[in-house]
């Protein structure tokens, strides 16, 4: 039995304490993925209806990735002084408030307060988002991409429940509780933010980073009296990551992979319905998405386990040119090229997520980890927020296929540096990793 005091764990002891990890993280991961995807989907939607004003929609709609990107390095760095526990509570906590505020705007009919509470709600996706680092803590390289393959796995239940809640469900409850209808998805992400925070403040112990040696124990414990371990500065962190080949090629391979995906896929449903596609059709095709997105991550896992990051992370450039390419040379009244297309990006996503966050997490001992991870969320939510302002703009000043085509030349730039630094690799024999034994 082990202890749930925050502790340093011997490795020996640390399968067991990973096992149960895993299972803590992955319950929570379900309840915020429902909550987050069901708050996304009534984002425009409440929007619109407190605004009148479709671009104010959008705006609102932009402003939960804003607040991820936002709060990447704050909660990162929590993280690194106190431990995954304390930064996955905040997060989570601080997205409730978001929820309460969009509850409150829907009431009183405030837009402001609704991009404030999605600003917030962002803060949640931050956390949401570092849960997969948390779940390669306790293993060694062998077995880390394993570990973020299945805790990204585990976002398909949430990423296809809570739409479905959140207008169906959710809003009835709204009206049941005499608010209006679009105010009940955020009273679900309320409870479930709200459940997760109490789930991992009871069931995450000891804290994975703790265990490993990547926070004091002292530092771990909130009554601590005295000065915690200082930050390092931002500008440090991304020079460490510059300087570091495998590094610099993991975040260009997060960002290119979500730059890809954020841009083409928010604008196919408006280039679908150029073609009269139906809005079932439109949904089949965004949910396919998903799936290539979440479903096949043990196979990522799988993958980089066996091949190594970088043949993987050049796996994933040739699959994203694939799907932007076929995604635009699809007419818009074809339904089958934009279902192939849509599922590849996704499936392309999934190999550069999971390929390059275990290739920067090996990059790095335990010490300065947490906060590389957060600098490397902070460009991939950050260029993704990008993406996603900069299509609307493409597809209107041009087409829906330039938006493509600069999405296939992103990931022919992935495969060539993927391909270098792998060549690099083989040819100077120089070390792929670091040692083990210096990671503990």
């Amino acid at each position: 039995m082990i202890s749930t005091v925050d502790r340093f764990v011997p490795p020996d002891e640390r399968p067991e304490l990973q096992r149960r990890t895993l299972r803590t993280l992955m319950i929570a991961q379900v309840m915020v993925g429902a909550s987050l995807s069901g708050a996304f989907a009534g984002a425009a939607l409440l929007a619109k209806e407190l605004s009148g004003r479709d671009s104010l929609a959008a705006l609102a709609a932009a402003g939960a990735a804003t607040g991820s990107a936002l709060s990447a390095v704050p909660l990162a760095r929590l993280m690194a002084r106190r431990g995954r526990r304390h930064g996955l509570r905040t997060g989570y906590l601080i997205g409730l408030t978001g929820a309460t505020s969009a509850v409150v705007a829907a009431v009183s009919g405030f837009y402001p307060l609704l991009v404030v509470g999605l600003l917030l709600i962002g803060t949640s996706q931050a956390a949401s988002l570092a849960t997969r680092f948390a779940a390669a803590d306790l293993v060694d390289e062998t077995g880390r991409a394993r570990a973020i393959s299945t805790l990204v796995w585990t976002g398909t239940v949430g990423s296809v429940l809570g739409p479905s809640i959140a207008l169906g469900f959710a809003g009835d409850l709204g009206e049941w509780l005499g608010l209006p209808r679009l105010a009940g998805p955020y009273v679900v992400t309320s409870v479930l933010l709200a459940s997760a925070a109490v789930f991992v403040e009871l069931r995450l112990r000891p804290d994975p980073l703790v265990a490993v040696g990547g926070v004091d124990e002292s530092d771990a414990d909130p009554g601590r009296v005295g000065r915690p371990r200082r930050s390092t500065p931002l500008a440090e962190t991304v020079a460490r990551i510059w300087g570091d080949p495998g590094a610099r090629l993991a975040v260009v391979g997060m960002v290119v992979g979500h730059m890809v995906m954020v841009g083409i896929m928010v604008m196919t449903p408006l280039h679908m319905k150029d073609g009269n596609q139906a809005l079932r059709i439109i949904g089949l095709v965004i949910s396919l998405h998903i799936i290539g997105m979440y479903a096949f991550s043990p196979l990522s896992g799988w993958l980089t386990g066996r091949l190594g990051s970088r043949p993987v992370l050049a796996l994933a450039g040739g699959v994203l040119l694939a799907g932007a390419t076929v995604a635009g040379r699809t007419d818009p009244t074809d339904r089958a090229g934009m279902f192939v297309g849509l599922f590849l990006i996704g499936l392309g996503w999934s190999f550069s997520l999971i390929s390059a966050s275990a290739l920067v997490t090996q990059r790095f001992d335990v010490k300065h980890r947490v906060e590389v991870q957060g600098v490397a969320d902070l460009a991939m939510t950050g260029f993704g927020a990008l993406a996603g302002i900069s299509s609307g703009t493409i597809v209107e000043l041009a087409d829906y296929r330039l938006l493509t085509q600069v999405g296939s030349a992103l990931a022919v730039g992935l495969v060539v540096m993927a391909v270098v630094n792998w060549m690099r690799i083989q040819r100077r024999g120089e070390p792929v990793r670091v040692p083990v034994a210096t990671e503990y």
